[in-house]
């Protein structure tokens, strides 16, 4: 996560430099959004922009690092199966971290909680669609582990979120108004995310409507 921090950083000064990124309020939305995208290690750096030389820079915060790495320590588990050797012990633990994780994602983000609906028949086919939903979303984990992408249901989410469908309106000068519905652009880590899953990175083509002008 630190070495695609520094990438990140890298990319956006490089953008700023070039001059792609010029205005301030822009400039600052996007080191916001960096460090949104990795809260773990974004702690750990202080991320400065110099507006008078138009610069991005970048330190790392040594001593809090140095803590960190100090409070790192071991995991110990502890069993009354006598039969049980290290690996299994370990396997069965992490089912059952899976199971806990798998009702608290049917509760808060799939909505499963609370439900609304009074009729027996709605409130078990309100279930059986988070369910499904749940059954997706281990899927998109188990692909992504299978290809040596170990980032939680969570992570996926809140890197994905960004990359939205947009609509942009432009009057002309004859009057009439172009209406462009696109996609935003997605950063490199989202074409590798769609790449391991076997996704198109474009979720719907271009889109150019001409509307008449509207009568006064």
């Amino acid at each position: 996560m630190e070495k695609r921090l520094i990438q990140d950083l890298e990319r956006l000064s490089e953008r700023i430099s070039e001059e792609r990124l010029r205005r301030e309020e822009r400039i600052y939305e996007a080191i916001g959004r960096i460090k949104e995208r990795y809260p773990r290690v974004a702690r750990y750096y202080e991320i400065s922009y110099h507006k008078e030389k138009a610069e991005l820079s970048w330190v790392a915060r040594e001593d809090k690092k140095l803590v960190a790495e100090k409070l790192d320590g071991s995991y110990l588990l502890k069993t009354d199966g006598s039969d049980l050797g290290a690996e299994e012990a370990w396997h069965i633990y992490s089912l059952l971290t899976r199971g806990e994780r798998a009702f608290r994602s049917m509760k808060s983000p799939l909505a499963e909680r609370p439900i609304f609906h009074q009729l027996k028949e709605r409130v078990r086919a309100h279930i059986f669609l988070c369910v499904l939903a749940y059954h997706l979303l281990v899927a998109i984990e188990k692909t992504l582990q299978d290809r040596a992408v170990h980032s939680s249901w969570a992570t996926v989410r809140e890197m994905l979120k960004t990359h939205q469908v947009v609509a942009v309106v432009l009057p002309t000068a004859n009057g009439r108004i172009l209406k462009i519905r696109c996609a935003t652009r997605p950063s490199p880590h989202k074409l590798e995310l769609y790449a391991k899953l076997n996704i198109d990175c474009e979720p719907i083509k271009p889109r150019k409507t001409w509307l008449k002008p509207l009568s006064d």
